[in-house]
C-alpha cells in the first residue's frame, strides 16, 4: 500500500512551495519522497519532480493549437491526462515500492468541485495502484481578514470535500504572514474551528457590496453550518513544528500511522522530542506565535 497527498488549492495559496517544503521535511525524517507535477502551467519548479505532466501535454501548446485561454486549456489538459491515465500509471509504478507521493495539482479550483476529470484521475490511480491519499486543500490565510472572502473560502472547501470524496484536510497557509493582511475581526480559533458564522454578518454589512446580498450570505452560511464538515489547521511551511503537526494529521487521515506504527514513531521522534501529542501545536499557540497581542483583533467573540 502506497501513501501520499493530493495538494490542491486556489492560485497563490502556496501549493508548489508547499510541495517543495513538505518533500524536504519528509526526507529529513527518513521518508523517500516523489513529487509528481500534474500542473501543466507550472513551468518554474523549485523541486525535482519524479513525474512531470509536461512530458505528456503542455498548456502553452494546448492554448496555441486549440485557441484556448488558460482556464479552458487546463480543463483540456486534465481531460487529456484522464484519457492517457496509463501513461501516468506507468510512470508511477517504479515509485510504488518505497516512495511517499506528493501530487502537485493545478490551481484552477473548478477542476476540484465542478469538473469530473481531476477526480477521475485520482480515483483511477487509487484503484489501479492501491494508493491511500489525503487531499490537502490550501487556502491563503489572508482571506480571514475579509469576511466575504472567508465565506467564499468555506464554500470552496466544502464543495471540494464533497466532490472529491477523499480524506481531506483544509489548511490556512502562510499563517506566518497573518499580521500583514490586516486586523482580524475575531481571534484565530474562530476561523480555524468555523464557529457561529452569524457573528460575521455585522462585518459583512459594513461593506455596501456585501450588504445587498445579506439574505444570500445568511443562507450560504447556514448551508456551511448544516454540513458541519469544514475546519482548518494552520501552516507555516518554514516552521518545523507547524509542518510536523500537519504531517501527523495527514498520516492519521490516510492511515499511514497505522500501517507503519514503529516507523512512524521513529519519524515523529525526529519532529519533536517526547511522546506523540496530536494537539501540541494548538491554535492558541499559533496565535501567540504570529500575533503580537489582542490589539490585532477588532473585537472578541
Amino acid at each position: 500500500m502506497v501513501f501520499g497527498q493530493v495538494v490542491i488549492g486556489p492560485p497563490g495559496s502556496g501549493k508548489t512551495t508547499y510541495c517543495n517544503g513538505m518533500s524536504q521535511f519528509l526526507k529529513l525524517i527518513g521518508r523517500k519522497v516523489a513529487v509528481i507535477n500534474l500542473d501543466p502551467a507550472n513551468d518554474a519548479l523549485p523541486y525535482e519532480c519524479a513525474v512531470n505532466i509536461e512530458e505528456l501535454v503542455k498548456l502553452s501548446d494546448v492554448m496555441i493549437e486549440h485557441s484556448l485561454g488558460p482556464n479552458g486549456g487546463l480543463v483540456y489538459c486534465m481531460d487529456y491526462l484522464e484519457k492517457n491515465i496509463d501513461w501516468l500509471q506507468s510512470k508511477l509504478e517504479p515509485l510504488l515500492k518505497d516512495h511517499y507521493l506528493l501530487f502537485d495539482f493545478p490551481g484552477q479550483v473548478e477542476l476540484f468541485f465542478l469538473h469530473s476529470n481531476a477526480k477521475s484521475v485520482i480515483t483511477k490511480l487509487i484503484k489501479k495502484l492501491n494508493l491511500r491519499l489525503t487531499a490537502v486543500h490550501l487556502v491563503d490565510a489572508h482571506l480571514c481578514s475579509d469576511p466575504g472572502k472567508y465565506v467564499s473560502a468555506l464554500l470552496l472547501s466544502l464543495s471540494t470535500m464533497l466532490h472529491l470524496e477523499l480524506p481531506h484536510i483544509n489548511v490556512l497557509s502562510k499563517i506566518d504572514l497573518i499580521e500583514s493582511y490586516g486586523k482580524l475581526a475575531f481571534n484565530l480559533e474562530y476561523y480555524t474551528d468555523v464557529q457561529d458564522l452569524s457573528y460575521l454578518q455585522y462585518h459583512l454589512d459594513q461593506d455596501p457590496r456585501s450588504a445587498k446580498y445579506r439574505k444570500l450570505t445568511k443562507e450560504l452560511c447556514e448551508v456551511i453550518e448544516d454540513y458541519n464538515l469544514v475546519n482548518f489547521t494552520t501552516l507555516d511551511i518554514q516552521d518545523k513544528e507547524s509542518v510536523g503537526n500537519l504531517v501527523k494529521l495527514i498520516d492519521k487521515s490516510n492511515g499511514y500511522i497505522f500501517a507503519s506504527i514503529e516507523g512512524s514513531a521513529v519519524e515523529y521522534s525526529k519532529i519533536a522530542a517526547g511522546p506523540i501529542d496530536w494537539d501540541y501545536y494548538r491554535t492558541a499557540a499559533v496565535q501567540e506565535k504570529y500575533m503580537k497581542d489582542d490589539e490585532n483583533f477588532e473585537n472578541d467573540d
